[in-house]
């Protein structure tokens, strides 16, 4: 339902930075730091492409971030929020102002997506790159959102995990090696977890919105043991992959912020206690994103293969 426009307000320069949530733009950046650093391991260096690709990929989430914001006020799940602001839903701004401020977001996506895709020639991706938007935007939007479904966290998965890692790596000139293809999968696990740990928080008022996520669908228990998983299974990785190539053993020195999490999770945080969950898984997958990033590339350095 639209919001009467005699209480919509005119949002403020710092709730709109808000409302494009900076704290989830980590999921942006690990991605093209992974990708990045499998390329330098194959042995290209090629930073102009590797920032398109960060623009791409800061478009597009700042783009869903909107677009979310957008339908899921229209539709009143936001009117009982216990994270940080909505502007649709605090009504700080106009529907059509924050869908706006959506499509601007993937208009700019695109275009450096086109400029990327046009560099590398790798002209297949730009129907990558229209499912990204198109995911984006259904996530939350039309008139059958498969973040509704319980289908957000997959979704996550595979755009910012493979997607993301895989298609930075290829539009740098590289390709995907066995190493890179479980980092991509690793990343997509850490990215699910920053969502896994959102929805863990909103069961009560997705529940009561009929917001059918993930998490309202496995319930409260078995959503924390999965996120508990998604964070593990990284560091798994990491411990295996440095028995290849030593310098990935790195990313392990991001263990220390992944257990308190676990243990917070698995102790029972609920509601405004799972905000700081949410702020440090995301830190986490940058970390360990960083880390493997420069493992990746150290391992041409050693003179390891990266198989």
């Amino acid at each position: 339902m639209q919001r009467p426009d005699s209480l919509i307000g005119v949002a403020t320069l710092a709730q709109w930075i808000e409302g494009a949530r900076p704290r989830t733009l980590p999921t942006a950046v690990s991605p093209v730091l992974v990708g990045t650093g499998a390329a330098i391991g194959d042995g290209i260096i090629a930073p102009g492409r590797a920032m398109l690709a960060l623009v791409v990929s800061l478009a597009l989430v700042i783009g869903v971030n909107f677009a979310n914001d957008y339908s899921d006020g229209i539709r009143g799940t936001d009117d009982q929020r216990v994270g940080p602001l909505r502007l649709v839903g605090s009504r700080a701004a106009a529907p059509a102002t924050v869908r706006g401020a959506a499509f601007v977001a993937f208009a700019v996506a695109g275009l450096a997506g086109l400029t990327l895709v046009s560099l590398s020639n790798q002209w297949w991706l730009v129907a990558v790159g229209a499912a990204c938007i198109a995911g984006a935007w259904f996530y939350t939007g039309g008139r059958r959102p498969y973040g509704y479904a319980g289908l957000g966290e997959l979704a996550v998965f595979v755009f910012f995990g493979p997607v993301g890692v895989l298609g930075t790596l290829i539009t740098q000139g590289a390709q995907p090696g066995a190493l890179a293809v479980v980092a991509a999968l690793a990343v997509g696990m850490l990215t699910s977890a920053v969502l896994v740990a959102n929805n863990l928080r909103d069961i009560p008022t997705d529940e009561v919105a009929g917001k059918r996520t993930l998490a309202v669908l496995l319930g409260d228990t078995d959503t924390r043991r999965l996120y508990v998983a998604l964070v593990a299974l990284p560091l798994l990785f990491s411990a295996l992959a440095g028995l290849l190539s030593w310098p990935l053993l790195l990313a392990l020195a991001s263990t220390p912020l992944a257990v308190p999490l676990a243990r917070r999770v698995l102790g029972g945080a609920a509601g405004r206690d799972l905000i700081p969950v949410l702020a440090r898984t995301s830190l986490l997958l940058l970390a360990w994103s960083a880390l493997t990033a420069l493992g990746l590339g150290l391992g041409l350095v050693v003179g390891r293969p990266l198989v």
